[in-house]
């Protein structure tokens, strides 16, 4: 007996992918989740589920959040990405932030099949236009992932809105928050990050490619 959580924001392609893993397993309890907040609500609830499906874009998740955000909460937890871009960049890095395996939306019911099958045995999966031996491991990249899921989620808006270039009174409009605790943030920033300014804070936000989430965590 397996259960899964399929994460993603389109009701027709959760019911693709309950009808690949239906007719594949006898034995398989299906959950499903619309956007970030109600997913890792119901991880929090549900502490037996063997594998979670992760659209990287459905609400919330603003890329590559979603995954660093689950990897922090809950480490142990095998994740796979489904993603509509088959980007080789993307898969190397969902990769390098641990998850167990990367499933295009152009899979087939078949193929999906064989990935949970694989990822619930341990095994990393990729597509086969993916080999994995060509995953560049980035210890580098993964460790700015990690002190990123140490911020706190108005952190971690602050720092996207400094990616997008707005001034800390811009930050604070947009966040309705004052320009003194936009600043405090910043400071916070900085200190978690272990860097001096705001272009280094930038640079490490874009190549994370992170984006603010959409839903309250």
């Amino acid at each position: 007996m397996a259960t899964l959580l399929i994460a993603d924001d389109h009701p027709l392609y959760r019911d693709a992918i309950r009808g690949a893993l239906i007719n594949s397993f006898k034995q398989l309890t299906l959950l499903e989740a619309a956007d970030l907040h109600e997913t890792v609500e119901m991880l929090h609830q549900n502490n037996h589920i063997d594998l979670l499906l992760l659209d990287l874009h459905m609400p919330g998740s603003g890329d590559l959040f979603g995954l660093i955000h689950i990897r922090k909460i809950f480490p142990e937890l095998p994740v796979a990405v489904i993603s509509g871009l088959d980007d080789p960049d993307i898969i190397s890095k969902v990769i390098n932030l641990g998850a167990m395996g990367f499933v295009p939306k152009t899979t087939s019911a078949s193929q999906i099949a064989l990935a949970v099958t694989s990822m619930l045995e341990g095994d990393l999966w990729l597509p086969e236009s993916y080999a994995t031996d060509d995953v560049e491991l980035d210890n580098e990249f993964a460790e700015l992932a990690l002190k990123v899921a140490s911020l706190t989620p108005a952190q971690y808006k602050v720092l996207c809105y400094m990616r997008d270039g707005l001034l800390n009174k811009q930050i604070g409009y947009n966040l309705d928050i004052a320009t003194a605790t936009v600043k405090a943030h910043v400071t916070a920033i900085f200190k978690k990050l272990h860097i001096n300014n705001r272009t280094q804070a930038v640079l490490i936000a874009s190549r994370l490619q992170l984006a603010p989430p959409e839903v309250g965590l």
